[in-house]
């Protein structure tokens, strides 16, 4: 039997955004408590991290909060040294993703415990059409969007790979799979979600705030 541990990555500064947009509210309540009540359904326990910092005594639903780094890496890597070495899978999930659906945690974890990769990813086709641009902005090609994915997470990982990830690589990534990547470790796609939209810019919260009829509150 797996024992899956969450880490809810909250350590951003929201510089794209214009402020923490962790601690935004949605539906009258932080981003951050959503994204940590999406894992809880899944998990064991669920570790929160937080900006270096942040004076904020409270655990926002979570088992155990953890100041972050400098970069997301260095983030994940501080929410890792509070998962017990009983894990066996770990999931990855932004708190700027507030409203991943339980069926999206169940699909990466899936995916992992049935063998079919150390590693699974959420992923959506870009709907738009992708050029190649050079230095100075002009089109040199077009990206076949049949081999292209839109990353999200949540992500889910046997517990000692993306262990070894991070202890191999203290580069920074985007993400989790970015890391394993670099370790030539298969990382297997299921179908990410539509609604599972990243706040980013204001109007990313905006439009997730008329669609809170997707999820239930935290």
């Amino acid at each position: 039997m797996a024992e899956v541990w969450s880490i809810v990555v909250a350590g951003g500064s929201g510089r794209r955004f214009g402020d923490q947009k962790q601690f935004s509210l949605l539906g009258g309540r932080p981003v951050l408590e959503w994204a940590v009540a999406a894992c809880r359904p899944c998990s064991a326990g669920v570790v929160l991290v937080l900006p270096a910092g942040a004076d904020d005594p409270d655990r926002h639903g979570a088992d155990a909060t953890v100041a972050g780094g400098p970069t997301r890496a260095d983030s994940v890597r501080c929410g890792l040294a509070v998962v017990p070495d009983s894990a066996t899978v770990i999931v990855v999930h932004d708190a700027a993703r507030p409203l991943a659906s339980p069926a999206l945690f169940d699909a990466v974890i899936d995916a992992v415990t049935r063998g079919e990769a150390d590693g699974a990813v959420p992923g959506v086709t870009p709907s738009d059409t992708i050029k190649v641009v050079d230095g100075a902005g002009n089109v040199t090609g077009t990206v076949d969007r049949a081999t292209l994915v839109a990353v999200q997470t949540p992500q889910a990982f046997a517990a000692q790979l993306l262990l070894r990830a991070h202890a191999a690589d203290g580069e920074d990534a985007s993400d989790d799979c970015i890391l394993v990547e670099r370790l030539g470790e298969p990382v297997a796609v299921v179908p990410g979600e539509i609604g599972n939209r990243k706040i980013t810019h204001a109007e990313d919260i905006e439009w997730l705030r008329r669609h809170l009829q997707w999820a239930p509150a935290p």
